[in-house]
């Protein structure tokens, strides 16, 4: 007979709580030996169960070494996540990966909805990292760059170790928003596309404005030197092409307000 926990408690007593990394937790609940996790944490236990055949991540809960039952979870992709990936590919990014530890058919189906190229499924935290130090390594050898979107905290190493490391800032972990590069605040990954478009729009402007600067006052520079500038084409050589360059690079925030 499988024990249960007193009825007549509202609270509950962990003690002796392990974690074992790709397997699952175990712990003393109010004297009661609890395993929860996958069918390999609970055969470490010496707990025979019967794996489930779904496409959903299985989750097997053992009282006092006796199977007790199962949870199942599915997780579901984010709204814009399908209109997200369309739009980078769009942009010349052909090559997207997604990275799980949800079982392979759950992984296959949610890739297969939303049109990501490649999928990893069944992974731990290091194989992610590996993963992505192959695409790194392959992405520059052809001058690219290899860009991470995450929110759990199992995504940290690899939001630290990517070229540039994105998080989600509202239901993201703590530690995933403090190892990313960039944090979207409102979960939205269609946002990685608006910022790439600005990112590219901005380097066009900061190089209008270094080629437009350099070249007026190498204009004037030369002119001064023969003789044909005075002060006020000296004056206008600064402080003029300053705010010409200030007034370019306002077109920026009037695009970025457009895209809101």
């Amino acid at each position: 007979m499988v024990s249960a926990f007193p009825v007549d408690k509202t609270t509950y007593r962990v003690t002796q709580s392990t974690e074992t990394a790709g397997h699952g937790v175990a712990a003393l609940i109010n004297g009661v030996q609890v395993v929860v996790g996958n069918a390999k944490a609970l055969d470490a236990n010496g707990i025979a169960v019967s794996e489930l055949q779904t496409v959903e991540t299985v989750v097997y809960v053992a009282l006092d070494g006796v199977y007790a039952g199962a949870i199942t979870v599915a997780d579901q992709p984010k709204p814009d996540a399908q209109t997200a990936i369309a739009d980078l590919k769009k942009h010349g990014v052909n090559e997207t990966w997604m990275l799980t530890g949800d079982s392979e058919p759950v992984a296959d189906a949610i890739g297969t909805e939303i049109g990501v190229t490649n999928v990893a499924a069944g992974l731990l935290p290091e194989q992610k990292v590996g993963i992505v130090d192959q695409l790194t390594t392959a992405a520059h050898a052809k001058n690219g760059k290899v860009a991470f979107v995450g929110d759990g905290i199992n995504d940290t190493p690899v939001l630290a170790r990517a070229d540039v490391g994105i998080a989600m800032g509202g239901l993201g972990s703590d530690a995933a928003i403090e190892a990313a590069d960039v944090v979207i605040m409102d979960d939205q990954p269609s946002k990685v596309m608006t910022a790439m478009t600005i990112a590219r729009h901005t380097k066009v402007i900061v190089w209008e404005n270094i080629i437009f600067a350099l070249s007026v006052k190498i204009a004037f520079l030369i002119a001064g030197a023969i003789g044909l500038a005075g002060m006020w084409e000296a004056v206008f050589a600064d402080v003029g092409v300053t705010l010409i360059a200030i007034l370019n690079a306002m077109r920026l925030q009037r695009s970025a307000k457009h895209r809101k």
